[in-house]
């Protein structure tokens, strides 16, 4: 049934459906290519949002590579089915809200993808449990791949700072939300960032910036909380350009401006080129040290972060398994955080508790799967979401017939354990996550895009 609101910003349609209010494919920013996103704060007449919204173009619109097990490992688990909308008119929210919303928590949720895949409309990133808890819940687009994380000096000669549009937008998505979520029954004092793999390391470069603070008050960090080996961390964005510069010429541009006017598809083979012959595309095409987001390199902003409520998990299979525990035990213990240890094998295959694997549980949408989740799967999945509600709206997912979940100290990196026998605390088995990281898989070897 459609419905329709009066906001701030304009009349909005939406829908009523499973005792919540959705609203899709809003739209919080506009940009162009290769320049900074400006919030909206007004829509040409009535919106319509019962549609998804467009994603950002990405490497799977032209080259799947379906032929790779781990890439179709993950289009089966995520994307099967799906129908996707490509437009660099991509910076759209969708927001789950309870019928009766007024003053409710809110989470937002930040996908991943390895900085250059991914969208909000995945197959997991549903509010509907959530909001049944009293929450709203929102899924925001951002720019990824070269349309994200390109930078070039004529960048930061007009505008000051380089690269890093993907990282800004996801602050400018959080800032609409603090600016526009009560018109939609959200308390934008009580905001929780939540994010998987890429988006959880955005979401920590946001804990580093005290500009932020106020901004949020909690963020949840999946498989992807804690400073990363140093081969992992922010360039400088000036030691970037060039790769930048190669890729261009792979396009045939000598220009910015001439990359700007390039067609997509051309700009998609010169990133494919790019990845054939290079082996260090990950480590170009991410977040950078532009002076603004990030002002300095993440480990001397590392140690003075906001202080806000934070919650940490990573899974048993994950990637690279025992970096992850050690970096997110490091992190959560220092500031506090509630840790998690995500040890639920998906039925159907062999793969573990791969990467992503935790996604589908935290958001109540076991349904969606082809797998064939059993009774405790779907217990676990209840806990997850009743300690996610419970976290958005007190800081403390701790709440009437949960196993009780104590916060990590410096000297105790205790975990919540979701594991098939029972929902503990406990500790990591180190032993076990080295095996699994070494046996590898599409758990260990892909981003979850």
């Amino acid at each position: 049934m459609k419905i329709t609101v009066q906001t701030g910003l304009g009349e909005i349609t939406g829908t009523a459906e499973r005792g919540c209010r959705v609203f899709l494919g809003v739209p919080y920013a506009r940009a162009g290519r290769f320049e900074y996103a400006v919030p909206v704060d007004s829509w040409d007449g009535p919106l319509s949002a019962t549609d998804f919204g467009p994603s950002c173009p990405q490497k799977r619109q032209k080259y799947e590579h379906l032929e790779n097990p781990e890439r179709l490992f993950y289009y089966r688990e995520f994307r099967e089915g799906q129908t996707y909308r490509y437009s660099e008119d991509c910076l759209n929210l969708n927001i789950y809200a309870p019928e009766d919303a007024q003053g409710c928590p809110v989470v937002v949720f930040v996908h991943g993808g390895g900085f250059d895949s991914g969208c909000n409309a995945e197959s997991p990133f549903r509010g509907y449990g959530l909001a049944s808890r009293g929450v709203v819940a929102v899924f925001i687009n951002y720019r990824v791949g070269a349309l994200g994380y390109l930078t070039h000096a004529d960048i930061l000669k007009a505008c000051g700072r380089d690269g890093n549009f993907g990282l800004d937008d996801i602050r400018t998505a959080v800032l609409w939300v603090k600016n526009h979520i009560a018109d939609f029954g959200g308390d934008p004092d009580r905001i929780t960032l939540c994010g998987q793999s890429a988006g959880a390391i955005q979401i920590q470069y946001l804990c580093l910036d005290h500009r932020n603070e106020g901004l949020f008050a909690r963020a949840v960090m999946m498989s992807g909380g804690g400073m990363f080996p140093k081969f992992a961390l922010p360039k400088y964005a000036s030691d970037t350009r060039d790769y930048w510069r190669e890729m261009m010429r792979a396009a045939g541009c000598s220009t910015l401006e001439e990359l700007r006017a390039l067609d997509l598809s051309a700009l998609s083979d010169a990133m494919e080129q790019m990845r054939l012959t290079r082996k260090d595309n990950t480590y170009n095409v991410m977040p950078v040290v532009d002076g603004r987001l990030l002002p300095l390199p993440v480990p001397e902003l590392i140690g003075n972060p906001l202080k806000v409520d934070y919650m940490i998990g990573y899974t048993a299979n994950d990637l690279y398994a025992p970096v992850m525990a050690h970096i997110g035990n490091r992190f959560g213990c220092a500031n506090g955080a509630f840790l998690y240890f995500f040890d639920m094998p998906a039925p159907g295959d062999d793969n573990g508790a791969f990467h992503s694997s935790d996604l589908r549980y935290m958001f109540e949408e076991l349904g969606t799967s082809w797998r064939p989740f059993g009774a405790r799967d779907r217990e676990v999945s209840r806990e997850m979401a009743d300690y996610l509600a419970s976290f958005a709206r007190t800081g403390d997912p701790n709440g009437p017939g949960l196993p009780a979940w104590e916060r990590a100290g410096k000297k105790s990196p205790r975990a919540m354990c979701f594991a098939k026998k029972a929902t503990q605390m406990g500790r990591a088995p180190m032993l076990r996550l080295v095996r699994n990281m070494l046996k590898g898989g599409p758990k260990a070897k892909e981003s979850g895009a």
